[in-house]
């Protein structure tokens, strides 16, 4: 069980690693966040965060990263429940209108639009169709975590056969679960070193789809959550969104930004 002190470091270097991808210290973390705490107490913390397998220094000198475990016990115990913005659920219902009026498939827009608001790679289709879209892949591919040529070639190979494998895992899952899987819980092989949020959800005629999120360890877990969770709803009504716009003309003013 940790402290309410020792939750509060590891949500801290949870941000800071998620906004960064560097190492943090507990210099920096003293200098900005003001716990009243000096910088002795919060590394000796630190230490006591890593002895437990929450925390985990990649070098010596460094700063510390969250494990596996760390990413885990903050998704379940430490994060906070999001629901989008009115503004950022109104973008949504405008952007998948105005591209439905194009008759852009609803599951590829889904993709192209959660792949834009996570900074993700985004999966999106139909189970029995065997249609699947993705988009995200150069975005992903540009993160940090994925410089060495290595890990880049073990990546790409993997992604290539991602949304049958995606498909066979949701058969497992409820509804209305939108499932974490983070680091070497996934149970796809080949990207153990990345985290994984997948959810089934009915159409409006009845039929299973499948939205995924997949991305570093450090993506933004609460913020991904949420944008699947309402897709789901709009996909699972999208035959009514256009009851929230009667002038077709005044979506040209909302635009989001990829």
């Amino acid at each position: 069980m940790l402290t309410d002190r020792q939750k509060n470091l590891l949500s801290v270097v949870v941000k800071e690693y998620t906004d960064t991808a560097m190492p943090v210290g507990s210099k920096h973390i003293a200098g900005k966040y003001g716990f009243e705490l000096s910088s002795a107490t919060i590394r000796a913390e630190m230490n006591e965060l890593e002895d437990t397998g929450y925390l985990f220094q990649p070098h010596t000198s460094a700063g510390r990263i969250p494990t596996d475990k760390g990413y885990r016990y903050f998704v379940e115990k430490i994060m906070p429940d999001r629901d989008l913005s009115k503004s950022e659920q109104k973008k949504l219902q405008a952007e998948l209108l105005k591209l439905k009026a194009k008759n852009t498939r609803l599951e590829r827009t889904a993709a192209k639009l959660l792949s834009g608001l996570s900074g993700n790679l985004a999966i999106s289709g139909v189970i029995g169709k065997d249609e699947f879209y993705d988009f995200g892949m150069r975005e992903l591919l540009d993160e940090p975590e994925f410089r060495e040529m290595d890990d880049l070639c073990r990546l790409a190979e993997t992604l290539d056969y991602i949304d049958e494998r995606v498909d066979q895992l949701v058969g497992k899952l409820k509804d209305n679960e939108v499932k974490i899987f983070i680091g070497k819980e996934n149970p796809i092989k080949g990207i153990s070193n990345m985290s994984m949020m997948v959810s089934p959800y009915r159409t409006k005629s009845g039929e299973k789809g499948i939205l995924a999120l997949i991305g570093p360890k450090r993506m933004r877990y609460a913020k991904n959550k949420s944008l699947i969770q309402y897709m789901k709803k709009l996909l699972g009504g999208a035959a009514v969104i256009a009851i929230f716009f009667t002038n077709y003309e005044s979506l040209t003013n909302i635009r989001i930004h990829f």
